[in-house]
């Protein structure tokens, strides 16, 4: 290991994006070296990774630590294995590398990221429920400690990059551009014929389980708006979103002036993972160039809010404030697992959803005499972890599966 390289830890290295961090890093080994890496389950996955990268520190689910111990205890005698939840969060707080991919799926990934802001190291975001769970926490802890939040959504970087500092005086709105998803051209009517399979086959991005279902169901991009909120410092109607099929422009910012600026590229994942681990500096991804002679046609056109509710699901929990886009995200996170287990249909996801937000609406007309104080204010990480968990209950109490 150089010392002259740079540090990472991964939270979630054994997932899609991390796995893409990993690859970046191998184009790029006169710059960084790996830290710490954590995973859940993949613990033969794990075990390759760390004979390759060599880290300090690695995490894993409590009940996988023996078996990985097992695997590596001949060749990795230095490296430091925690376990669980209390594992990952004192990896991110601990481990030197200056910046912390934090690619773990849902809103597990929260206190782990709030660990690493509170020590200060520059945050590469993947994890969108950190900021949809308790973005104005989130944003003012980063701000506190002087950790930078580098998005790496595709879309949440595109606006990143092509913002380059501009003061939000001069920003009219951003655009948020979304594939469509696989069923972009369905008739709503054929819905109820939707299978798993179908819901997991994304026409142009290769991404984990969970994010491919919420991409079917356009709840990702009602996270990303929420998410842009807190990100940009922007009002939820400075926020558009388009469809855009072939995945190329990958956002735009548009100023007072009339110009718009995008950002463009292939899809995949390794662009926008390049551009935080490097920044402010370019590196090598790995990533084809973009040929648009080759690309030839690029179309846009408005969501579908009758078949796609989701997106405008984005605006009223914001509109509410609090705990709604954690509940929101509880449901969801539920939801997407009951229909990967075949126990709901894909219309069911909506449906739920919609009564959540209903729910909360009520919920937050008598805000003054409410249960579950956590769903009107959020004051505290726990407070956020409580809404979301909120939701979860709401969805498990009101749906048979």
């Amino acid at each position: 290991m150089n010392s002259h390289t740079e540090g990472i830890t991964i939270l979630g290295s054994t997932g899609s994006i991390g796995v893409s961090t990993l690859s970046v890093i191998r184009q790029n080994p006169d710059k960084f070296h790996i830290d710490g890496l954590s995973c859940h389950n993949n613990i033969e996955l794990m075990a390759e990774q760390i004979a390759e990268f060599s880290p300090n520190f690695v995490s894993v689910s409590e009940k996988n630590a023996a078996s990985l111990k097992n695997q590596i205890k001949k060749t990795n005698k230095n490296l430091t294995i925690l376990e669980g939840k209390a594992g990952h969060i004192e990896m991110a707080a601990k481990s030197t590398a200056r910046k912390v991919v934090a690619a773990m799926v849902g809103a597990a990934g929260i206190e782990p990221v709030y660990a690493a802001i509170q020590s200060g190291k520059d945050i590469c975001l993947a994890n969108k429920e950190s900021l949809v769970l308790s973005g104005s926490l989130l944003i003012s802890e980063a701000k506190k400690y002087q950790s930078k939040i580098l998005p790496v959504d595709s879309e949440h970087n595109a606006i990143f990059q092509s913002l380059k500092g501009d003061k939000n005086s001069s920003l009219k709105n951003i655009t948020l551009t979304a594939s469509g998803g696989p069923f972009r051209n369905w008739s709503y009517n054929d819905f109820n014929k939707i299978t798993v399979a179908d819901a997991l086959n994304h026409p142009n991005w290769s991404m984990g389980r969970k994010i491919t279902i919420d991409s079917a169901t356009m709840m990702n991009k009602c996270l990303e708006i929420i998410e842009a909120k807190w990100l940009f410092d922007l009002e939820p109607e400075q926020i558009e979103v388009l469809i855009h099929p072939q995945s190329i422009v990958h956002s735009m910012v548009t100023f007072l002036d009339g110009s718009t600026i995008s950002q463009m590229g292939v899809p995949d994942m390794r662009t926008p993972i390049a551009n935080c681990l490097g920044y402010p500096d370019r590196i090598k991804s790995g990533s084809p160039f973009l040929n648009l002679a080759d690309v030839k046609t690029l179309t846009f056109e408005k969501p579908d809010l009758e078949k796609f509710p989701t997106i405008q699901m984005a605006y009223d929990v914001l509109k509410l404030g609090g705990g709604s886009p954690a509940a929101l995200n509880g449901a969801n996170e539920v939801l997407v697992e009951y229909f990967l287990d075949n126990k709901i249909t894909f219309i069911q996801i909506f449906e739920s959803l919609k009564n959540i937000v209903d729910e909360l609406k009520i919920i937050h007309q008598n805000k003054n005499i409410v249960e579950h104080q956590y769903l009107v204010d959020i004051n505290s990480i726990s407070d956020a972890i409580n809404a979301d968990q909120w939701g979860r209950n709401f969805v498990k109490k009101n749906i048979e599966i």
